[in-house]
This record gives C-alpha cells, structure tokens and sequence, in this order.
C-alpha cells in the first residue's frame, strides 16, 4: 500500500510557496518575500487515516467453530442408571434387604427431575416397583419351608405326627388311635376299646404292622382287606425273643360300615392265648 502525499495540490502552483533566489545586483537588499499561496476553499485535504484503508484487500471471515452436538443426559436415562446400579447392588446383597433405602434413594432423585419429566419418572417408579416385588417374593421363596408334603402312598402307615399321650398304662383307646409298637393288656381286637401299657409291663398283644388304604378307593371287600392284613403280619420283623412264646396272628381291617366313615387302615397284631405273660416288646 502506497501512502498519499501530504499535499498534491502544491505541485499545479508552480514556484508558489518556494522562495526566491537573490540577484547579485541587490546584494544589502532583503528580498522581497511572496506570502504562501492560499489554497482554493473548494479544494479538501482530507487528514490522514489513522489506520491504513482496508477496504482494497479481500476480507476472510473467521470460520465458526463448529461444536459437537452433546445433548445432556435425559432424567429417564439419568435414572435408568441410577436403578440399574441399585438393582445390581440390591442382587448381591441379601434377597428381600435394602429395598426401603433403594426406594428412597430414588424417589429423591425422581424429584430433581422436575416437573417436565414427571412421565418418565413414574414409569421408572413402576418398574422400581415390580423389581422391589421380585426380590421380596424371592426372598420369601427361599425362607419358607416347603408348604405341604406328598401323600404317604398306599399300603405305607400314616406319617403324621400322633396327638400327645398321657402317662402310661392308658385305658380306653379307641383302634383308630392305636400305634406301631404299642402294647395292650387283656387285648381283644373286637373290643370299642383297649388298654395300653408299657411294654416292659405284663401284656398280652403288641401291634407290629399297620397298612392303609388310599381315601379314594372303592371297598376292595373283606377278603382282600384280610389277606392285605395277613401279608402285612408275615411282613413284619420280629426279635428273637418270640420265638419265647407261643404267638398267633390277629387281624383287623376295616367293615364296609366303618370304610363309608373314612376307615382305611389295616392292623396286624401278635398275641398269646391266656394271660398278659409278654414282658418286652417283640419289635427291634
């Protein structure tokens, strides 16, 4: 860039403005000095720019920035987050522990949300509400013991547990009340009722087998259930010491009367004739 002279105008005014050159012959004189010329009041010195003009050169416009596009993370997600990390660390702890501080710890953070994602958040309530079942649930599973057991299979005792005994001897026990191993004194099995007593006492009969029937069976008839109770005496295992008296087999089983009123059991007792001369149990 070339800078303009001061004044331009100067040079179409001749000797205007320059001083003149004495002659020798007016050598003591003064010369006669010209006044400077005046500028004509039409023309205009502009003053000089303060900064060189720029409008002769191209001008380049910065290029913007260009800034990636990262759109904050949404409360749903936000939150997504924050409950599969709790639910991972509620998994690994003890089913069924820490479910009240996971709900608080999240119904907190659903309320910084806001107002504008109150969709997103009860939507993240409801599966934290399913996921706070489940554990529970499992948890119960794993701590409650099994609800109910399996029917004892036909031809096996009854596995329930008998009602509480007094002291011994006991008189009066109805059969159905009846129990492997027990010994009776004076027993007749046609008898309502017999007299229980310990086996190292005088007795006369020990009940050594019991079967039973399924409650959904039809009555097989009395022969069938007098066999099924002969089969079940022969079944039964005794100690050596019966072979110290002179034993018989005695049999009971249900009537079709007592079998209409749920009776399905089948007894085998082992008894001597005369007199309660048994002293110990014959069953090992």
């Amino acid at each position: 860039m070339t800078e303009r002279p001061e004044s331009s105008e100067n040079a179409r005014l001749g000797d205007a403005g320059m001083p003149d050159v004495p002659h020798p012959d007016d050598a003591g004189h003064r010369p006669a000095t010209t006044p400077p010329a005046r500028l004509p009041s039409s023309v205009h010195i502009p003053p000089r720019p303060s900064a060189p003009p720029t409008s002769a050169l191209p001008q380049v416009r910065p290029r913007p920035q260009v800034r990636p596009n990262r759109k904050p993370a949404s409360g749903a997600a936000q939150f997504g987050k924050l409950l599969s990390a709790r639910t991972a660390q509620l998994r690994a702890s003890k089913p069924g522990a820490g479910a009240q501080e996971l709900g608080r710890t999240l119904w907190a953070h659903a309320q910084r949300l806001g107002l504008a994602k109150v969709g997103a958040t009860l939507a993240a309530v409801v599966v934290l509400g399913l996921v706070i079942w489940w554990l529970t649930a499992l948890g119960a599973a794993k701590q409650q013991p099994a609800a109910g057991t399996s029917p004892a299979p036909a031809g096996s005792a009854s596995s329930a547990s008998p009602a509480p005994r007094g002291a011994l001897p006991l008189e009066g026990v109805n059969p159905m009340d009846f129990r492997l191993g027990d010994c009776f004194k004076d027993f007749d099995p046609n008898a309502a009722a017999s007299t229980v007593v310990a086996c190292d006492t005088g007795h006369s009969a020990q009940l050594v087998a019991i079967e039973s029937y399924a409650a959904s069976d039809a009555y097989p008839g009395r022969d069938p259930l007098k066999q099924k109770a002969l089969d079940a005496c022969k079944s039964a295992l005794l100690t050596d010491k019966s072979s110290d008296y002179l034993l018989s087999y005695k049999l009971a089983y249900p009537s079709s009367s007592s079998w209409g009123t749920g009776d399905r059991r089948v007894d085998c007792y082992v008894a001597v004739d005369t007199g309660n001369v048994i002293k110990e149990s014959l069953l090992p």
